[in-house]
Parts: structure tokens; sequence; C-alpha cells
């Protein structure tokens, strides 16, 4: 018996929103009489992050602290149209119409503020702490809670704003086939180091080293997330889950709820590396990019290349059970 060890790598690039377009989402902003701000939303929080970024996209256009955000993701009867949370379009889409809907909102809170301070809105601007100021005269200011006060009991106005980004949809030209398929491409690579025991067949994964490119990341512990929990799920799918009819071949011996259901424990959790590179698309909020779904997809083939480069058996059926790998070392050991 012996463990042998093995590296493998592999990389992808990955469309932002859904094929060809067509995928509109909608935000609307408005003040309240206190001066804090709400976002309104349809799109689902899948614990991705996206209430949190849709707070910083609205905080940073408001010119506000981004405590002063708060986001309600009502349903789809009484909020505003989302096409829905896939294709990881969440902040792509949706963090470029709260930019769209912050950026009306805040006109009319600045056309407010200069009919308080008479003088005219294009000299006025955000100080990021909750003030808006004369430019080159910081010390004439008026505070957003005041702005908001006299826009609702004095000057009868409402500070709010609507966003809507949609890319629109895209056809093959029916003669050469050439497309605009999505918005932007996220990119990444995966490095993975693994054990396996030639004799047992089992497969450790020691460590995942992950490199995203993922645009401007607007919430850098939230990505690191996504890329860590999503290389949790790539190791899931690599060594443990499977589908029906697959592994096992019995229906008998397969899992039948999901408390039997196999997946990775604390223990079988590699340490992990991950490092964000920024290059801003120009049609991204703030220059992001999507990120979610990618993140589960460079690890298995790294796994798979890694588990070559230990035992030279190559494995192209998820999951790697220790059965497919012995069954190819009894494959290699075989006369030609």
């Amino acid at each position: 018996m012996a463990l042998r060890r093995g590296r493998g790598y592999a990389s992808v690039n990955y469309p932002t929103g859904m094929n060809l377009g067509g995928d509109p989402s909608q935000a609307l902003v408005h003040a309240t009489t206190m001066g804090g701000f709400v976002v309104t939303l349809s799109s689902v929080d899948l614990g991705q992050g996206i209430t949190t970024v849709a707070r910083q996209c609205a905080a940073e256009t408001l010119g506000v602290p981004v405590e002063s955000v708060l986001v309600d993701t009502a349903d789809t009867d009484t909020g505003p149209h989302c096409m829905g949370t896939f294709a990881s379009r969440g902040t792509h889409r949706v963090g470029n119409a709260v930019i769209m809907a912050a950026q009306e909102a805040r006109e009319v809170m600045l056309r407010v503020a200069a009919d308080e301070l008479e003088t005219d809105a294009e000299d006025l601007e955000t100080d990021g702490t909750g003030y808006i100021v004369v430019k080159g005269a910081t010390q004439r200011r008026i505070h957003v809670s005041d702005v908001a006060l006299a826009a609702h009991f004095a000057q009868g106005r409402t500070i709010s704003g609507r966003g809507i980004y949609l890319k629109e949809r895209n056809y093959p030209d029916p003669e050469t086939g050439q497309m605009d398929p999505d918005s932007c491409q996220a990119h990444a690579c995966t490095v993975a180091d693994v054990v396996v025991d030639d004799e047992t067949g089992v497969v450790e994964v020691v460590s995942l080293h992950n490199t995203y490119e993922v645009g401007r990341t607007i919430n850098p512990g939230l990505a690191t997330q996504q890329v860590e929990g999503g290389a949790w799920m790539g190791v899931s799918h690599a060594l443990f889950e499977s589908c029906e009819p697959g592994y096992p071949a019995s229906r008998e011996h397969g899992p039948i709820s999901f408390s039997d259901y196999l997946m990775p424990g604390p223990a079988d959790c590699p340490e992990q590396v991950s490092v964000l590179l920024e290059r801003p698309a120009e049609n991204g909020p703030f220059g992001a990019k999507g990120i979610g779904e990618m993140t589960a997809n460079a690890p298995i083939p790294a796994i798979a290349n890694a588990i070559f480069d230990a035992v030279g058996v190559r494995l192209t059926v998820m999951p790697f059970t220790p059965e497919s790998v012995l069954r190819g070392l009894d494959a290699l050991r075989e006369p030609r």
C-alpha cells in the first residue's frame, strides 16, 4: 500500500447573465421621512449576499453611509420585476438596476437640498457621511435627514428613483452563427492537491488554491465566501454526490433522503487559499461580473487531473469513487 500525492490544474471561463440576454431586473429606491433609503427588489438572496451588494451599490451612488440603506426583498406580486436568481446574474443585473434607481433618487435629493441651501444643485456634492455640502464651501451643508424632512413636509416632493437593467435579446446570425451570448466573462483557475490510497482507492483533497477574475470585487469577503463555498460543492460533486441512476447502481444502496445523502463533512474540507483578481467589466456595476455558479466548476476537473497525476487513472464519470479508482488501477496492471 502507498499513499500517492498528485496535483491537478483546471481553468474555466463563465458567462454572466442568461444566454443571449433578454433577462431584465428592476429596482426601486426611495427616501424615508428621516433620511434613510429603502431599496425594493424582487431578487432573491440565496445566501450569496445580493442584499449586501445592493445596499453597497445604493449607498455609493447616493453618497450616504451604507448604514442608511435598507434592502427590502419583496415577492414577485408586490415588488419590481426580476427574472430570477440564476445564471450568475444577480450582482450584474440587480447592481446595475440599483445604481440607476439611486442616481435618479440622488438627483431629486440634490434639488431639494439646493432649494434649502439657496444654491444650484450642480454646485452640491455628498460627503459620504450623511451631509450634502456646497462645493468649495463645505461649511455650508445640510444633513440628508433634514433634506428628507424638507422634501416630505415643506416642498411636497418624493425622493425616489426607478431603475431597470436589460441586455436586449440577441439572436444568432443565420448565415454566420455570430451572436452576443452574454454580458461579460469571468475567469478562474484552481490547483488541487490530493492524496490517493492505492490500496483502498480513497481520495483525499488536501488543498485547493483558487484564483478568480470577477471584475470589480464589490465585497471581497462575500466573494471569497462564494469561491470557497462553491469549491466545497465542487469537492462534493467530484467525490461524494451522485444522481439517479448513477452510483451506487442499486437503488437499495442509495440515499432515500437528505439526512443520508452523502456530502463532505468537516474532516473532508480541504485547506483553501483564494485570490481575487480585478479586471473591471465596462457594463458591470462599478465593473463587477458574475461569480456564483462558476465556483463549483474548476475544482472538479482539477481533482480529476490530480488523481491522474497521483496514480495514472483517468476518471471521466463522477463521483470519483474508491471503486472507480481501483478499477482504473486494475486496468493499468492488465497486460496490453
